[in-house]
């Protein structure tokens, strides 16, 4: 069925179309809360890792240890905490975690095997817990626990906090999403202001963030259906927020412009003759038109996240499912649900119109397409190629400098957690203890091949401990044995997420093991660990993520564009301006520029997983306006303009929608700027600037250039591969130019 019939077919059936999205909406609304509740701590690990096996290690052979240590930490307002009173208070409190579900063991400051968690200034103690359970249960098992503490109220001047990777998570779950709300609150005021500029009409502008809250609303339903056979974690909620509302609003401006323009071509106006049959081809027609562009968008989108799954890390794998899902849900709104929709408001999409002045061009008679504002910004841009291409180029190469000299860390964002209970923890934990107490780093040493240890290797494990307490980074060890293999428990004085924990783990593994157990197998796990094989895999698997996105993002602009040199400019041109966000983003979060201004601390790195995720993400994002741009002038092509002409054609009915879809982006991406978490500051610096860069320096500027230096060689196909090649969405047989070979290139 072509998409114009299709098109047509939602307008007809609209009311049954309209009936079943509610239906589904409604359901999937109802989902939400549930979906909530499924979702679990983010799980930084990587498939066969050494932090991966270790972990299983401990769960197998020190089962006492539980499957994640936390620690409840008490604090003292005044006074001593080993104070009678205050003592009682604390073991009431300790008796209480005990009673809890999923609690393995819990050390108290007092009992008996305590060593070392009373605080020298005697204003803090700490008790030890084990949770047992999966990624998904830990976190609920760790909020039930801090909520058993809050009941159990120490009272006597006590205070009792609990930390740790699970707890930290939930607080950053309950930060992240008071964060996130506050930047939609920001940014989606401004996307319906720029919105009602671009279209001219208040009713028009609503219609892209309907659409936007569709297909997240879906995507939700569909995530909570999954979460029944697959893991999913809280962070995701935010990443699919932010990158499907903003493709929603970007897929819908495109549909509904073309719309407008369709109705005005009729002569189909507000107040005039009601001719449904009309505004069914001008709704059949906008699907056929940019409904193909946006599922050519979406797949290009698609194909980008898709190569996140080479790697052996289930936080990329989700972030892949997770706006795979999205981009689905938001597309088939657009092509459904939002035909339908335009079918039941026909020239009401006009409602609440501004002055005609304000209007866009394509809705007012006499608006010649290629002598309108954008399209002689096109040719004056054409009349000097080299210097405008030139000129845009050096900016994002500028940008893109900082590139090269990337590092990775990862930040659980404890100074963005104030008043939370894992904030004040980690304030009395660097305050009377070491900052690392909240994980220590796990060695587990075994024979070859996870044997038992015989005696040689029991003393070279000890060796291995009695070399880790020298180490001055370290605050504590101590040793467990268990089933012939021992544990090492490493607190670090410094904060499990900073640099130097990142070398002390490094350390273990290229010196202290080798040297103290060469002949035993040692494995360094715990949370630090887990980072530094994450930071590894993410730049071990940097290149082979490139070439896959490239090379299928390629493949597939040929068919679309069916020519040879487009596809290349788009890969080029995307490429450049993602090393330019990115450069930009390390600029800003690893070197500390605008500290002040953005209100953050830098870390000296930027988090692991943002460079190849926003690599991944904008350059599916951006390749939607490159696809509208091309297409558009390859209408005008085919329609028998020159070279020049179709590309300022091409410039003049989409800078206005580009330029206003981005301006929302933008918007939309900004509002994160306003987070407390430090990794959603960085991924909406990241998305936004290059969303500004993308519509202003590569589709104002280094298209209509690049497109004039190349001139007719833009549509070049050779002769074979365009008989091999399917033609994707071919209405018709439009031949006002043949494929341009190498002899009729002559240029613009």
């Amino acid at each position: 069925m072509g998409r114009r019939r299709w098109g047509a077919l939602m307008a007809e059936h609209r009311r049954l179309v309209i009936t079943t999205w509610i239906v589904v909406l409604i359901a999937c609304g109802a989902s939400f809360p549930l979906l909530t509740k499924q979702l679990k701590s983010p799980d930084y690990g990587v498939d066969g890792a050494p932090s991966t096996e270790a972990s299983r290690l401990v769960q197998r052979y020190f089962a006492g240890q539980g499957d994640e240590q936390d620690v409840i930490v008490f604090d003292a307002a005044r006074g001593r905490i080993d104070d009678p009173a205050r003592k009682a208070a604390v073991q009431k409190v300790v008796g209480a975690a005990r009673g809890e579900e999923g609690v393995v063991t819990v050390i108290g400051p007092f009992d008996p095997q305590a060593r070392g968690q009373v605080a020298p200034d005697g204003r803090a103690t700490i008790a030890v817990v084990g949770l047992k359970g999966d990624g998904r249960e830990r976190p609920a098992r760790a909020a039930d626990l801090q909520d058993a503490l809050d009941r159990a109220a120490p009272g006597d001047g006590v205070a009792a906090y609990l930390t740790g990777y699970s707890p930290i998570t939930n607080d950053q779950t309950v930060v992240g999403t008071a964060d996130a709300e506050r930047g939609e609150a920001i940014g989606m005021p401004i996307a319906l202001a720029v919105m009602v500029l671009a279209f001219g009409a208040v009713a028009a502008a609503v219609l892209p963030l309907v659409l936007s809250m569709a297909g997240l609303v879906l995507t939700f339903g569909v995530v909570y259906l999954l979460t029944f056979g697959f893991s999913f974690d809280s962070f995701l909620l935010t990443i699919v927020t932010m990158i499907g509302t903003g493709i929603g609003i970007d897929y819908a401006m495109f549909i509904v412009s073309r719309f407008r323009e369709e109705l005005a071509r009729r002569g189909v106006t507000r107040g005039g003759p009601r001719r449904p049959e009309a505004v069914a081809e001008a709704a059949g027609t906008a699907v056929a038109t940019s409904g193909r562009t946006v599922l050519f968008s979406g797949v290009v989108v698609a194909i980008s996240v898709c190569s996140l799954f080479v790697m052996e890390a289930p936080v990329f794998r989700e972030i892949s499912t997770g706006v795979l899902i999205s981009v689905v849900c938001t597309l088939a709104a657009a092509l459904t649900l939002l035909p339908a929709v335009l079918a039941v408001l026909g020239p009401r999409v006009d409602a609440w119109s501004l002055p005609e002045r304000w209007r866009p061009a394509d809705t007012r008679s006499g608006a010649g397409a290629e002598h309108g504002p954008w399209a002689r910004w096109a040719r004056l841009v054409m009349r000097r190629p080299v210097v405008f291409g030139l000129a845009a180029a050096a900016v994002l190469v500028v940008c893109a400098l900082p590139v090269p000299g990337v590092k990775y860390g990862i930040d659980l964002g404890t100074a963005s957690l104030e008043g939370r209970p894992t904030a004040k923890a980690q304030t009395v934990l660097e305050r009377s203890f070491t900052a690392g107490a909240v994980s220590p780093v796990q060695v587990v040493v075994t024979g070859p091949d996870g044997a038992a240890l015989d005696a040689a290797g029991q003393r070279q494990a000890a060796r291995v401990a009695a070399l880790v307490r020298q180490d001055r980074r370290v605050a504590d060890v101590e040793s467990l044995p268990g089933s012939g293999r021992v544990l090492i428990n490493a607190v670090p004085r410094v904060p499990i997420d900073s640099p130097a924990a990142t070398r002390l783990v490094k350390d273990i593994r290229s010196g202290i093991a080798p040297e103290a157990a060469p002949d035993q197998q040692v494995l360094v796990g715990g949370a630090t660990a887990t980072f530094v094989d994450l930071s590894e895999e993410t730049t071990g698997k940097l290149p082979y993520v490139m070439a896959l996105v490239l090379g299928l993002s390629l493949l597939f602009l040929l068919v679309v564009f069916r020519s040879v040199a487009l596809p290349v400019k788009a890969v080029a041109m995307n490429l450049l301006v993602t090393a330019a966000s990115v450069g930009l983003t390390v600029w800003v979060f690893q070197h500390g520029h605008g500290e002040g201004l953005l209100g953050f601390h830098s870390t000296g790195f930027v988090q692991v997983y943002l460079p190849i995720t926003v690599f991944v993400l904008l350059f599916g994002l951006s390749m939607d306006y490159e696809v509208f741009l091309i297409r558009r002038m390859k209408e005008a092509w085919e329609d028998g303009h020159d070279n020049a002409t179709a590309v300022a054609a091409g410039v003049e009915h989409t800078a206005r929608p580009i330029a206003a879809a981005a301006a929302i982006m933008v918007a939309v991406f900004g509002g994160f700027l306003t987070a407390g978490i430090l990794e959603l500051k960085e991924f909406g610096l990241s998305l936004a600037t290059a969303i500004a860069l993308d519509a202003t320096l590569v589709r104002l500027v280094l298209v209509p250039a690049l497109m004039r230096l190349f001139g007719d060689w833009n549509w070049w196909l050779p002769g074979g591969l365009g008989r091999r090649l399917p033609r994707l969405g071919e209405e018709g047989a439009r031949t006002a130019h043949p494929e341009v070979g190498p002899a009729g290139a002559s240029g613009a």
